[in-house]
């Protein structure tokens, strides 16, 4: 199935401001499962320069640096996305890593040292410990424990839209049982880490399909951004967990940004003079021909 997804930022300033320059994480990334069969980015107001690079985790950016003031500001996204059901355990373990607890090999270990970095608030590591305490220290099969604890951060953390910027600490997370996306899947990476699992924060789109649709159908259901974590495993590499729905990730997860942190994810950075602004975005779904 082959899906048009139109997606339209936009930015209104209550007078003229500057811009300073703007990275924008909206290109899925490079070990994106679903094929990008094409892709634009249309930038307004159009006096600008734009420079595409990679950070250092392999996100594709798009760095825009204006020329002149403006009032407005928006970014368009035309992407053709073909999508196709496949099985989200449908990879390869190696045999070192069948049970956890398990030790990465030191070559990984060195690589993935950064993704194992725990909270360093000795409450919120306290916190942490104690809610995975719940899981037990008997050895078991790795995929056994982390869709258990996918599913238990599902269940005990309400979800919550909630419009204000920033994710919150795990420990309020988890103090308040309750959060948005983003706010779940920061908590669900600091448990893995915490467990010695290497685990990353990831935003996306998240493409909400009905598998039975056809060409004879009118458009489809919805799409917002999204957040979920992944975690490394010997053998398979980056496995999706996304704690808001306590599932594996699958055809409709479109990875935007991996990142250590939170903040690093955000699918646009940037300063601008003081200004009162409005923020509006919004995502439209249609069968591509």
């Amino acid at each position: 199935m082959r899906i048009h997804l139109h997606h339209v930022t936009h930015y209104q300033y209550d007078r003229t401001v500057t811009l300073g320059p703007q990275l924008v994480r909206l290109h899925p990334t490079p070990h994106c499962r679903a094929r990008i069969a094409s892709y634009a980015l249309t930038v307004q107001p159009p006096s600008h320069f734009i420079n595409w690079q990679q950070d250092p985790l392999g996100n594709h950016l798009a760095r825009l640096v204006f020329s002149q003031p403006m009032s407005a500001f928006s970014l368009t996204v035309d992407m053709d996305v073909e999508l196709a059901v496949s099985n989200p355990f449908d990879f390869f373990l190696d045999p070192s890593a069948d049970h956890f607890p398990f030790a990465y090999s030191a070559r990984d270990a060195m690589a993935l040292a950064p993704y194992l970095a725990c909270a360093s608030d000795d409450d919120t590591a306290a916190r942490l410990r104690a809610y995975l305490q719940k899981f037990g220290s008997e050895q078991r099969r790795t995929l056994d424990f982390l869709v258990a604890l996918n599913q238990r951060v599902q269940q005990d953390i309400r979800y919550q839209v909630r419009f204000e910027p920033g994710v919150q600490t795990p420990l309020q997370t988890l103090q308040r049982n309750s959060g948005s996306c983003r706010d779940s899947a920061w908590l669900l990476v600091q448990l893995l880490r915490l467990s010695g699992l290497a685990a990353r924060f990831v935003s996306g789109y998240l493409i909400d399909i009905d598998p039975s649709l056809s060409a004879a159908h009118p458009p489809l259901d919805t799409s917002q951004l999204h957040a979920w974590c992944e975690v490394y495993l010997p053998g398979a590499g980056w496995i999706g967990l996304d704690a808001t729905s306590g599932l594996l990730t699958g055809m409709g997860h479109i990875p935007l940004a991996c990142a250590l942190e939170p903040a690093d994810a955000a699918p646009v950075e940037g300063v601008s003079d003081r200004a009162e602004v409005q923020f509006s975005h919004r995502i439209d779904l249609t069968l591509a021909s």
